[in-house]
């Protein structure tokens, strides 16, 4: 069991001033490794308990004495006959782990070299090393590592002196344990200096090229958006370096630990790297670097403000990835990709308001399931909200008061909204009750009478300030201005019998619905308006209208026939692919159904691409095409010849879209699949040939994915890989009987592996029709409460979704 609130509570009353040395021993090749931890404390009653996950050879010595036959039970160390000032030394062999939760461990297939790389969250810290694994026992950690003399190790501090393989680094400022960070192995590293801190970024030996190819916009980027943050915030960058390295195995898209923070090595892809793809990368990184300050510098006191951290980080990374470091456009992936997530979330049954209060998260594997759609896209669209709403100056005034305030300590809702009411005239206590405590949102709807006068509409409680922008018949612009809603609707005369969009740039949380004749605009013109951020509204309000029933799948399908194609902007293009292929296949659609929407983006792709489009959305819709056309020739002569018909080449992960469609087709043996894993020699190539070797429409190749999903040391990124490739909502003859052996096995596979695994596998929920009797035994499953509690929410999730 997790460690529960209560428990935080009564042990943050008896320990205070913390402080750790760790000692890691990485050599030996072994399943364990070697941790020394002295642990100083205060300790204001006798007893306490570190944690410390399936640790062997555990020895602990209390105030220099050493405690026969230690009480561990595998999770917890009990501490007696403490009094003040307490030193306590835990010697023990700790488990590597290949699942992203703790000290992951991966050899690379291209070259056969060993990284290890400590992934933390929430409480993952007890997996590395003993401690106070909450967030309100802050402390500075100082660290020594013994390691492979051939490797760098890389930490939250500056290294303070290396002798070949012993390393030392500089003690950190008061951190809580799940910032700790080690990463060692043969990284190859680009490093520069910048406002006289050195900074680095580093990747496996393999990806050696690709970081050199990109190290020049990875330095700039970095630099951009740490100069941009040192223009916001009064306090400076809180600590000494600033290292960026992409790791494999990473459960997460990226871990802001100080000093050194970790990124899937996904987001360095072999191959051609998109616009898209850049943009994204470039949010993440100011993503995590607002973190610096949102987290690390200020940390929250228990994980009901988890909002704290991630809302403001993930509004951050698209405002600073922008404004400082140039990326246009951000708002449009937010808007597409993440925003309408958020909108589902907030109907399911597990929604909970985005700062909910501390009893409502009663344990930290409760807390886990809240790093959702809520917390961060949700949070993040609330604050733009907050900002339209109250003004940026007095919005960052009012946040530089809070950071200064609680630096290096921890806080909560009731400090940052303080500071924000005290900045400005507004009422921002009442702002943040009405959006931050409550769940759900409101619905905007556009209402014309007989005079063709639209009016504003809010069905709901929240003020909502927002821009609306108005059409002629022809498409062209009309006009767009902010407008305020609150009870009283809001008339527009001078846009009588025109198209209007309600909250046109998406600065507002909120449904809409759109008039008749909005409607009938949008289906004619929506591919032609000139402004990105208004198509993306469109688009996200057709997804959530299908979603509900509100838009027959029919309609929706003719909307994208008429206007994929013609869309202009590649990310736009490379959302709408994601959520018609994704949710829509899987959910909305029947299973009767499926094909004809399968051919629809099919034929949609091609026609954009007969129009000759530019070279990023000619990428977007080829990798739509590679991932729906029927036509194994044409894809078998695009990998023959290593580029599609209309010259889009081939990288590495075209390769393998147009490889798993073949083997789909049933038109690529696994020989083909096998001579084109040892062609690529990577491990995302070993990854690619699991998902299309479990792609192969027989009973013989879904058969061997599922075992290799069960195998009891599968890596997360093995068990994505075959998840992807085994349900196919095209064959559900095939697979029917998988979700049955899903239902049944994957509680236990949940209960042995952890919180991240745990994710893992149900983020793996068949992306298929199920029937009615499958979806009776996940509801009798989740009633009996035998399922663990991660797993348990995601399948909530997923029975909401059913429903």
């Amino acid at each position: 069991m997790s460690l529960t609130l209560d428990e935080a509570r009564a042990r943050a009353d008896v320990v205070s001033d913390v402080s750790y040395e760790i000692d890691l021993d990485l050599t030996g090749g072994g399943p364990t490794y070697g941790c020394r931890t002295t642990i100083r404390f205060r300790a204001a009653a006798a007893e306490t308990f570190l944690e410390l996950t399936d640790a062997s050879d555990l020895r602990l010595v209390v105030d220099g004495r050493p405690v026969e036959s230690p009480s561990y039970d595998g999770r917890r160390i009990l501490l007696t006959g403490l009094a003040g000032d307490t030193e306590v030394v835990v010697e023990a062999r700790v488990p590597y782990v290949t699942d992203g939760d703790g000290m992951h461990t991966t050899t690379d297939p291209a070259d056969g070299e060993r990284y290890v790389s400590a992934y933390l969250s929430l409480d993952i810290a007890q997996r590395v090393f003993p401690c106070f694994d909450q967030v309100d026992l802050k402390g500075p950690i100082t660290l020594a590592v013994t390691a492979d003399p051939r490797w760098t190790v890389i930490a939250n501090g500056r290294v303070a002196s290396r002798d070949g393989g012993r390393w030392s680094f500089a003690t950190t400022p008061r951190i809580c344990p799940s910032l700790f960070v080690v990463c060692a192995g043969p990284w190859h590293s680009v490093t520069w200096e910048h406002a006289g801190l050195p900074f680095g970024w580093h990747a496996r030996k393999s990806l050696a090229a690709e970081l050199d190819r990109d190290a020049e916009e990875l330095k700039r980027t970095t630099t951009d958006c740490f100069d941009h943050y040192a223009e916001l915030f009064d306090e400076p960058y809180p600590f000494d370096s600033y290292d960026q390295l992409f790791g494999p195995g990473h459960n997460w898209g990226a871990m802001e630990t100080p000093g050194c923070v970790t990124y899937r090595d996904e987001m360095l892809p072999r191959g051609r790297v998109t616009d898209d793809q850049r943009s994204r990368r470039a949010t993440v990184i100011a993503h995590e670097m607002a973190h610096m300050w949102f987290g690390n510098l200020v940390t929250m006191r228990w994980w009901e403000d988890t909002w704290l951290n991630e809302s403001f980080a993930d509004y951050m990374g698209y405002r600073v990835a922008e404004a400082g470091a140039g990326f246009a456009g951000t708002l449009v992936a937010h808007e597409a990709s993440r925003k309408p997530g958020a909108y589902v979330a907030d109907e399911r049954r597990s929604t909970h308001p985005v700062a909910p209060f501390p009893e409502d998260v009663p344990d930290v594997d409760s807390a886990f399931t809240n790093f959702d759609a809520i917390s961060y896209a949700k949070g993040n669209s609330c604050l733009r909200q907050l900002v339209t709403w109250l003004g940026d100056e007095d919005f960052l005034a009012g946040v530089n008061t809070h950071l200064t305030a609680h630096r290096f300590g921890n806080a909560t809702l009731d400090d940052l909204v303080g500071a924000l009411d005290a900045a400005s005239p507004r009422d921002v206590r009442e702002w943040a009750e009405l959006w931050l405590r409550r769940s759900g949102f409101d619905t905007i709807a556009v209402e014309c009478g007989e005079d063709g006068v639209p009016v504003l509409v809010r069905d709901g409680v929240r003020p909502h300030r927002f821009r609306v922008t108005a059409f002629h018949e022809d498409g062209r612009e009309a006009g767009s201005r902010l407008v305020d809603l609150e009870d009283r609707p809001v008339r527009l005369p001078e846009w009588a019998g025109l198209a209007v969009v309600p909250n046109s740039h998406g600065e507002t949380f909120a449904r809409l619905r759109l008039d008749p004749g909005t409607t009938a605009f949008v289906r004619e013109h929506l591919s032609s308006l000139d402004d990105d951020l208004v198509r993306t509204v469109l688009w996200a309000h057709a997804f959530d209208e299908v979603r509900t029933g509100a838009l027959p799948l029919a309609s929706y399908v003719e909307l994208v026939s008429r206007h994929l194609g013609a869309e202009p902007h590649p990310t736009l293009v490379a959302s709408i692919l994601d959520r018609t292929l994704g949710p829509v296949r899987a959910r909305t659609a029947s299973a009767a159904q499926v094909p004809g929407l399968v051919d629809a983006v099919a034929a949609a792709c091609a026609a954009g691409l007969a129009c000759r489009p530019d070279e990023q959305r000619a990428i977007a819709l080829t990798r739509g095409l590679a991932a729906t056309s029927r036509d194994a020739g044409l894809l078998g002569s695009w990998l023959a010849a290593g580029r599609s018909d209309t010259g889009v080449d081939l990288d590495p992960a075209l390769r393998w879209h147009v490889v798993t469609r073949l083997c789909a087709l049933g038109a690529l043996d696994a020989d083909g699949v096998e001579a084109e894993r040892v062609r690529d020699g990577s491990l995302a190539g070993d990854l690619g040939a699991a998902r299309a070797l479990a792609a192969r429409p027989t009973a013989e190749a879904k058969a061997t994915a599922w075992a290799r999903m069960l195998e009891p040391e599968v890596s997360n990124r093995v068990f994505e890989a075959c998840a992807a490739g085994l349900w196919d909502p095209e064959r559900v003859d095939l697979c029917t009987s998988y979700v049955d052996a899903y239902l049944e096995q994957a509680p236990a596979v949940a209960a042995r592996r952890g919180q991240g695994f745990s994710l893992v596998v149900g983020r793996a929920f068949p992306a298929l029709e199920v029937s009615p009797a499958q979806r009776d035994r996940l509801a009798a499953l989740l009633a009996s409460g035998s399922v663990p509690t991660v797993l348990a929410r995601l399948w909530n999730d997923h029975l909401d979704d059913l429903d």
